[in-house]
């Protein structure tokens, strides 16, 4: 007789669990979400955390961020992996929308690129405000550079920058030229540890804790520009895509109010992102 309550009262447990399990999912499956596939400096530079619980408060709808270099994050968006994408590199969002992966890009805002390197300044850069012949001078001195290396918006600016100078720096791979194949602020603590140069967008090194012996050489030539653009993916071709709640969190990121907490983000008092839309 104990054995049988015993077994009452184990299946009994166990219906429990299964209806709480249940209800978990259902509780899951209910929840209102969209993904956005974003660049990593996004999301190290501390905005997605500061503006995106404003979007969800007026909203309802929460917002899963895969922060990854650019070209990982075009090829997450062309699986039909977002439900978003915001980028920084522009040839390449056009060329997502113009493949019938995007519906439309938006201009979302800005920051800029800039060049650090080691405080003792061995290329002679600070007199140099042309990031182009600045790299020209790291190449001929050579003094160390390391590079992204990962598809990055930041690594393509960089090729750019390369190519403008006239110089295939990967020609040197291995010796003064050092391919990271990582994030922003892996290749950021790369460089302080070799007291190398590097290329970082401004957001990402104002938010880089460990900058003991590095500095901005050069900035403020229009080549650093750095456009961010957001685009909803196509339902026409991924009929999965969340297109309201996508097309919701556009229409609030260009909003005054999206706008406003955007230029309102900052770091050590300092403004990162300057929104573009008005």
């Amino acid at each position: 007789m104990t054995s049988m309550r015993l077994s009452h009262a184990v299946a009994g447990l166990l219906l429990s669990i299964a209806a709480l399990a249940g209800f978990a999912t259902e509780v899951s499956a209910a929840e209102r979400f969209i993904t956005v596939a974003s660049t990593t400096s996004t999301r190290n530079s501390g905005l997605f955390d500061d503006i995106l619980p404003k979007f969800t408060k007026a909203s309802g709808i929460k917002v899963r961020v895969i922060a990854v270099g650019t070209g990982q994050a075009i090829r997450l968006a062309e699986r039909g992996d977002a439900d978003v994408l915001l980028v920084h590199h522009r040839p390449s969002e056009k060329a997502f929308v113009a493949a019938g992966f995007g519906v439309e890009r938006h201009s979302l805002m800005h920051n800029d690129f800039v060049l650090v390197g080691p405080e003792s300044d061995p290329a002679g850069l600070l007199s140099e405000p042309d990031a182009a012949n600045a790299l020209a001078r790291i190449s001929a001195k050579p003094a160390l550079f390391v590079s992204r290396a990962d598809d990055s918006g930041t690594h393509k600016k960089e090729l750019s920058l390369w190519r403008h100078a006239g110089i295939d720096p990967r020609a040197a791979s291995g010796n003064w030229y050092r391919q990271a194949g990582q994030g922003m602020g892996a290749t950021l603590n790369m460089a302080q540890a070799m007291n190398a140069h590097t290329l970082s967008d401004r957001g990402s090194w104002l938010a880089f804790a460990n900058r003991s012996g590095l500095k901005i050489l050069v900035e403020g030539d229009r080549r650093l520009f750095n456009p961010y653009g957001i685009i909803l993916v196509n339902s026409a071709r991924f009929p999965h895509i969340k297109s309201a709640d996508g097309q919701t969190l556009i229409n609030w990121l260009l909003s005054r109010e999206g706008q406003d907490a955007i230029n309102n983000f900052r770091i050590a008092g300092k403004q990162l992102f300057f929104g573009d839309a008005h």
